[in-house]
């Protein structure tokens, strides 16, 4: 990757510092798993690259340059320490396009652990937010792992995987997955034959997007890629296992997955390599856009349409810029971890 020096963020942050790392008892194990990229503080917009280009997904904005993130308050460190990325909230826009932020961390790995601390997440009718991975440039080759992802007000996280044709997951039953989220849309994860889809899994716990994530002060995600699979966990605020506040990750000790994606017939070693992670938020779009008018699904029981009376999801961005007062990422570190060698 290039390495292009990030500006860091201007001297009026005041961040806590990083010392999560060594908070442990000390009586934590031995972890298998060494840190190789940490995120936080003052310098966590370090290490990225800010996605200028149109929107993949059609949405209506307008990704801006760090430059321009910094200058309009789009994103900044609050006094807490944390990372802010903000999505425009100017009353009306022309052109259909509100600014935002993408972001994609210069680092890559082909597997790894990466461990994502957020405080709050963007929420709202037209918000498509998402933390996750790919390759880049020849998608779906290299595959994508959708980490945190949906749209709206769902109450549900989705986490996705989008491949090369030849990956499925074995069955959609949860009890023989081991997971405690549920297969939806099918099991065949190949984005060229799912219409884009591949295969997802969606969280069961209100808690763990949107709004119910905010109220109960976020948590931890945390996505495993190793030979034997891929797998994402979900922690909330009040749950985050010591080993992971300590630095000292020891997933075999987690519990059940939300979801799960074995190798036995979707090997990772075949279908993903040279990922980086990225956060992003769109407004509308192929998927907040086109379920604007569906009521019951992701937890949301009204659509979008029938809560703010908008007839289309691209009219209600372009004129209610405050309504997107809750369209923002606070996250407190994004930690990769590499296996011991």
């Amino acid at each position: 990757m290039s390495g292009g020096g990030s500006a860091s963020q201007g001297s009026s942050a005041t961040a806590t510092g990083t010392a999560s790392a060594a908070s442990g008892s000390g009586t934590v194990a031995p972890s298998p798993w060494k840190l190789a990229q940490n995120y936080e503080g003052d310098s966590f917009f370090n290490g990225w690259d800010f996605f200028t280009q149109a929107d993949p997904t059609h949405g209506n904005v307008q990704y801006v340059d760090q430059q321009t993130a910094q200058s309009t308050n789009l994103t900044s460190i609050n006094s807490a320490g944390n990372a802010i990325m903000r999505v425009d909230t100017t009353p009306t826009i022309s052109g259909g396009n509100r600014p935002s932020v993408r972001i994609t961390t210069q680092f890559t790995y082909t597997e790894g652990l990466v461990i994502m601390d957020s405080v709050h997440m963007p929420t709202g009718c037209g918000t498509w937010p998402a933390f996750w991975s790919n390759e880049g440039p020849n998608w779906p080759a290299g595959g994508e792992i959708d980490i945190v992802e949906g749209v709206n007000e769902y109450t549900n996280n989705q986490a996705t995987i989008h491949t090369n044709p030849g990956c499925t997951i074995p069955t959609s039953n949860s009890t023989e997955l081991k997971i405690s989220g549920n297969v939806v849309g099918g099991t065949n994860c190949a984005a060229a034959e799912t219409g884009n889809a591949g295969c997802g899994i969606t969280a069961t716990g209100s808690n763990t997007y949107g709004p119910g994530f905010n109220t109960n002060g976020g948590g931890v995600y945390a996505m495993q890629w190793i030979d034997s699979g891929i797998s994402v966990f979900f922690f909330p605020r009040s749950s985050i296992p010591s080993d992971i506040t300590a630095g000292a990750p020891q997933p075999g000790n987690w519990g059940q997955p939300m979801a799960s994606w074995p190798a036995t017939d979707c090997n990772p070693s075949t279908f993903f390599s040279d990922h980086s992670a990225i956060f992003d938020t769109t407004l509308c779009g192929d998927w907040a856009g086109n379920v604007w008018t569906v009521t019951n699904t992701g937890g949301q029981s009204q659509s979008c349409a029938q809560i703010t009376g908008a007839a289309t999801c691209a009219d209600y961005v372009a004129n209610n810029g405050s309504a997107f007062s809750e369209a923002y990422w606070e996250v407190t570190s994004v930690k990769i971890y590499q296996q011991n060698s």
